[in-house]
């Protein structure tokens, strides 16, 4: 019984992760940072939008770590 819960938690944890995720994305989209990143960089139409955050998110995280 135990491990059928802890199934049942993860697939809730993962599910509420993608929700996170999807909010939070859909939230840095819409900053006048990210659009901003984006038309500097001229990469709308070449990555999909989460492949575009990502990189926007480890591009500024590395700019703030120097």
């Amino acid at each position: 019984m135990y491990m059928a819960n802890s199934t049942i938690a993860s697939q809730d944890g993962k599910e509420q992760d993608q929700e996170i995720w999807f909010s939070l994305r859909i939230a840095i989209a819409k900053s006048s940072g990210f659009q901003s990143w984006q038309q500097e960089r001229n990469i709308s139409n070449t990555l999909d939008l989460d492949q575009q955050v990502q990189r926007y998110l480890k591009e500024t995280l590395e700019t703030l770590a120097y």
